[in-house]
């Protein structure tokens, strides 16, 4: 069975609604976060101290977004996924990793410097500057759905998933306010997904089992 190691919301959320979209049996293990300051032992299954950890077998993977390709293309029969001899593959690649590296990095440095480190190494100045780099960022996302319910193929994929976790996060840190309205009519069709629904609430029961408080306040 995968095992998927998870803090709330975190990037690992990304892994977690792709398992539940896939309807693959997964046990799931509930972290503090950050697992590495709250959660030392943890270091002894991953030294990098962060989620997600995706087990499968022998396979061992830390990066949401690759872990989205994997389950996507071994395991979704392509449900999730795009052929590479599909002529939206390379967009489905793209967006894809773009929710991570393009959309997501910006956020953690909003986070850290405005709600993560002690008061006094909060830098609001650069938590502003990364909020306004992440702001300008979701422009493609927008234009790219002007058109279309879902970023490529006609049909949700594991792209969806990548970015849609992107705009997620953007809702619980206070940036939705920055995000276009079609943006946020994106989101609201990917958060009315039942596998959605599910894996907000595999997080819930997890976190009450393992007596894990809320780092969102």
């Amino acid at each position: 069975m995968i095992t998927l190691y998870h803090c709330e919301s975190a990037r690992s959320f990304r892994a977690l609604w792709a398992l539940e979209e896939l309807g693959l049996p997964y046990d799931l293990k509930m972290l503090p976060f950050p697992p590495r300051y709250l959660k030392r032992e943890y270091l002894e299954t991953n030294p990098l101290g962060t989620v997600p950890l995706l087990i499968d077998g022998a396979t061992r993977m830390t990066e949401s977004a690759a872990i989205c390709e994997y389950l996507a293309v071994r395991y979704g029969n392509g449900a999730l996924a795009v052929a590479p001899d599909d002529a939206d593959y390379g967009a489905w690649l793209n967006w894809l990793h773009y929710g991570e590296a393009t959309l997501t990095f910006p956020q953690t440095l909003v986070l850290r410097y405005s709600r993560l480190e002690p008061k006094d190494r909060r830098l609001p100045q650069a938590a502003e500057d990364y909020r306004i780099w992440f702001t300008k960022r979701t422009l493609m996302l927008e234009q790219a759905l002007a058109d279309r319910t879902y970023l490529v193929g006609g049909r949700f994929t594991a792209a969806d998933i990548s970015v849609g976790y992107a705009v997620m996060l953007a809702e619980l840190i206070g940036l939705a306010g920055d995000l276009n309205p079609v943006v946020r009519g994106y989101f609201e069709r990917l958060s009315a997904r039942e596998a959605f629904k599910r894996a907000l609430a595999a997080q819930k029961v997890g976190m009450q089992a393992a007596g894990i408080a809320s780092w969102l306040g």
